[in-house]
């Protein structure tokens, strides 16, 4: 069985370099688990990707678009379809001194930042470094050993990976509830503080309305103890009719796509998740 666009699915694989056997991109632990490559704090699971979707390298994407659910696949992908060719012009010299400070401690191979570019050091001397602002493996065929570990079509688990695509927790983090057309999300106290969590709701809650059209609204719940009536309640002194509150942060959003289309008779497909509206609302609810 082949997979059509849009299908979400788990995919487990390892990419490499054609020319030097490099790891630069893995699902697998035991894959990088003995070279410098390897993340001691990072969870290697299968990937959750959107086929045609565009989360991935389009020489990826097209092979999925035309791969089995039940063979593994070795696909090598061309410059074109990968990271690009390497383009010249974005080889530069400059002097040395623009570095600033830091121009000392600089050595070749070294990822730098300058004029909001990121480049690699390629030489260094009479005063001048060349820095190359292609991508580090521009130039480069590469190959995807994969398979597919599953094709994800129950709402739940639409769900669960698709919050978890943008946000760092385990499954058993992701609390929701459904009501009817809305989808409430509770979020775990560990990310409150993430950093850009707005924008990552944002970015849920397209994903979702995309994948899940039937809903028309998703709020994103945070929870926050009243830690004061707490222990205003355990002293000796409280009133005996003090009670434990807890403060939500709620923020709604509201799918778009399906608002217009009842309204214009225009299908879901024919609109753009990045018009969806964010509706924020801060009261203060309390539970009795």
């Amino acid at each position: 069985m082949t997979l059509e666009k849009g299908s979400l699915i788990l995919l487990d694989y390892t990419a490499k370099i054609k020319d030097t056997n490099e790891v630069f991109e893995t699902t697998r632990e035991n894959d990088v688990k003995n070279s410098e490559g390897f993340d001691p704090s990072r969870k290697y699971e299968p990937r959750l990707l959107g086929v045609g979707e565009g989360w991935v390298l389009k020489g990826l994407d097209d092979a999925l678009l035309n791969a089995n659910m039940d063979e593994p696949l070795n696909i090598e992908i061309p410059p074109d379809k990968a990271f690009g060719g390497r383009d010249p012009s974005k080889v530069r010299m400059i002097p040395l001194r623009k570095l600033g400070e830091k121009a000392n401690e600089i050595g070749v191979g070294d990822v730098i930042e300058l004029d909001e570019r990121m480049g690699i050091v390629r030489f260094i001397g009479s005063g001048r470094v060349q820095v190359d602002f292609n991508h580090k493996y521009a130039g480069k065929t590469l190959i995807y050993d994969a398979n597919i570990v599953k094709k994800i079509e129950n709402d739940d688990e639409k769900i669960t990976n698709l919050v978890r695509r943008r946000l760092p927790i385990d499954p058993a983090d992701v609390q929701y509830e459904i009501k009817d057309s809305e989808l409430e999300i509770d979020l775990p106290e560990k990310i409150y503080l993430l950093d850009g969590l707005q924008i990552i709701k944002r970015g849920i809650a397209g994903d979702i309305f995309k994948f899940i059209p039937s809903f028309q609204n998703i709020k994103f719940i945070e929870k926050y103890p009243n830690s004061s009536a707490a222990n205003i309640s355990k002293s000796s002194d409280a009133p005996a009719n003090v009670e434990d509150k807890t403060g939500d942060s709620t923020t709604t959003v509201e799918n778009s796509q399906q608002k217009e289309a009842s309204s214009d008779g225009k299908s879901n497909d024919e609109h753009s998740s990045s018009s969806i509206p964010v509706i924020a609302d801060m009261d203060s609810k309390k539970n009795n």
